[in-house]
């Protein structure tokens, strides 16, 4: 057991991939040399060389297909995209192509291809740099999808992207990067495609996933001062979502917030709500209540906060619940 960073262990996660697989490598802009602007590689060009750690020019898309290609040739790529808004010159590649080449394959092919993107708000950027873009991906079968929220599923997390033999974007909550965990080297890693009960309560739950998680837990321990035990479930995988869980967690507890930085209009909350609705209705206390972003371009840094989900959005939100 080692205390690290969030960003530490993904890049021992990283490390420990291309240590035990010959046939994975990293590819992205500024990687090597650099070791990426939030420093996740580095170190892994040296120790790895320039075959295995690739800086590639600035071109998401040729990124991408050139992915694809490797994938097909028997390799296990890694994709680093920059910032969460640089992902769109890539977007067609991924989705058109990436997602797709398995079923148009009808199994015959597989493109193991993992693409890393730092996503979220909370750093003091501006657009194209802390957008939460996670939906417009979901949206598009073929493509798993999962976003870590601790040291500890960072480090096996990216492992077991790399191993899937399906595509899989791993969303990274970038101010994040630098909480610290407990990591455990040898435990054998969580499915991460199932979510987790991060919390036990009884009277409400809190469904979060990557930057937000910390922010669910802060409010279910400031609503335990007004005497109300809430539940928070870490979803970690967006596609497939592990509905089993959220289920069972609003069947105990009957009343529900799913909460993430991306805007509400058109989110996972939405499809988390809609299904909850669905398979668990005479159990809910109170309607399905979404917090997060609002509909509109990601604003300047000095009113990020307003437009962040914080603590006592949640509070608020929780307080409409418990009005039913």
């Amino acid at each position: 057991m080692t205390t690290m960073t969030i960003a530490k262990a993904i890049n021992a996660g990283l490390r420990r991939s291309l240590e035990s697989d010959e046939k994975s490598l990293l590819i992205g802009e500024d990687i090597g040399r650099l070791g990426g602007v939030y420093r996740i590689t580095d170190g892994l060009m040296a120790d790895f060389g320039t075959r295995r750690v690739i800086d590639s020019p600035l071109a998401e898309s040729g990124i991408i297909g050139t992915c694809i290609g490797m994938a097909l040739r028997g390799y296990r790529p890694v994709a680093e995209i920059q910032f969460d808004g640089f992902v769109f010159p890539g977007f067609n590649q991924i989705t058109t192509q990436l997602a797709k080449m398995r079923a148009r394959s009808e199994g015959r092919l597989t493109v193991p291809v993992v693409v890393r993107i730092p996503y979220g708000g909370g750093i003091g950027s501006i657009e194209h740099h802390s957008e939460s873009p996670e939906a417009l991906f979901a949206h598009t079968a073929g493509l798993r999808i999962i976003t870590p929220s601790n040291a500890q599923d960072a480090y096996w997390m990216i492992q077991q992207a790399i191993e899937c033999d399906d595509p899989v974007i791993v969303f990274e909550p970038k101010r994040r990067y630098w909480l610290k965990g407990e990591v455990d080297t040898e435990r054998p890693a969580l499915d991460p495609f199932k979510a987790q009960v991060v919390r036990e309560g009884h009277h409400a739950t809190i469904v979060a996933y990557g930057p937000l998680v910390p922010v669910a837990l802060a409010a279910a321990d400031a609503a335990e001062e007004d005497g109300y035990s809430v539940e928070v479930v870490d979803l970690r995988s967006i596609s497939p979502i592990d509905f089993d869980t959220v289920i069972a967690s609003v069947e105990k507890t009957g009343r529900l917030i799913v909460t993430h930085e991306a805007p509400t209009f058109g989110g996972i909350g939405g499809e988390i709500a809609s299904r909850v609705s669905e398979r668990a209705f005479l159990s809910l206390e109170a309607p399905v209540l979404r917090v997060g972003g609002f509909h509109m371009p990601y604003p300047v840094a000095k009113v990020e906060e307003d437009y962040l989900p914080g603590i006592d959005k949640l509070l608020e939100a929780l307080d409409r619940l418990f009005t039913y």
